[in-house]
């Protein structure tokens, strides 16, 4: 056989193991990734874009939704309030104007100052924010040890996951809010119904009173622990020491953790 053969032959035989080789590892990775791919549902959990998700397991049928197609919340401003010397309500308030989204929980700060700017009293703590509308965040009873607040600080301290969510404390009705006793010790009555068909569980209340400029200037809290579907309670905030300013709005705003509407794993 003459030698040109002999290395056409030898180049052959080469390429065909390399082509064997190649279809065997083929066969042996590729097909079960194949087969995973081809098989296997796409899930809110898989990694991988899809199924008309916005981002990455976010968006489209996931539980989890994509920050970037949501607008923005806000904190619209927060305020702390003397309850007594050296005692403060603190209050803030969270707009999320987006209907269907909501956070179960995200962390935050209250930080009170003085008029030199020294933090004087710190709370923590841990909210919800309801879809679509305004989220009261309250803290009570915070100790200043005889300091006076002159300013308060409010943010978030971790980064809230928006998930597909509906908010039960639209079914709450709030009707006939009176002030009385405002230059003794003031007190705030309120209706609340419930005019859905399924109770209401773990519900609180947060009253904010503004003054005829639109500037809060006291804020108390208030809870139930169970609403029965089409019930009414009254619900009532007090205060220790008398109001110095006329009263021009009082916002009676329920909280109430919102619920999954996800259906996807």
């Amino acid at each position: 056989m003459p030698y040109t053969e002999c290395m056409s032959w030898a180049i052959r035989r080469r390429i065909l193991y390399l082509i064997g080789v190649f279809l065997f590892f083929a066969i042996v990775i590729g097909g079960p990734i194949a087969y995973m791919l081809l098989t296997v549902p796409p899930t809110c959990t898989d990694g991988i874009q899809n199924q008309g998700e916005t981002a990455v397991d976010r968006g489209g049928p996931c539980p989890l939704l994509d920050p970037q197609q949501l607008q923005p919340s806000a904190v619209l401003w927060s305020r702390a309030f003397s309850v007594r010397d050296g005692s403060y309500n603190a209050t803030s308030y969270i707009e999320n104007p987006n209907d269907g989204a909501g956070v179960s929980s995200v962390n935050y700060i209250f930080k009170l100052y003085d008029s030199d700017n020294v933090l004087v009293a710190e709370r923590s703590g841990s909210t919800f924010i309801m879809p679509g509308r305004i989220t009261p965040v309250f803290e009570g009873t915070i100790d200043t040890g005889n300091r006076t607040v002159a300013r308060s600080f409010f943010a978030l301290t971790s980064e809230p996951a928006w998930q597909q969510m509906r908010d039960p404390g639209k079914a709450i009705a709030v009707s006939d809010i009176s002030a009385s006793d405002i230059t003794k010790t003031p007190r705030v009555t309120a209706n609340v119904r419930n005019i859905d068909v399924s109770p209401l569980f773990d519900i609180s209340f947060v009253a904010t009173i503004f003054d005829r400029t639109g500037n809060a200037y006291a804020s108390s809290a208030t809870h139930l622990d169970r609403l029965a579907a089409g019930e009414t309670q009254q619900i009532v905030f007090t205060w220790p020491d008398p109001f110095t300013n006329v009263i021009g709005r009082i916002d009676v705003i329920p909280r109430i953790a919102p619920v999954s509407t996800a259906t996807a794993r």
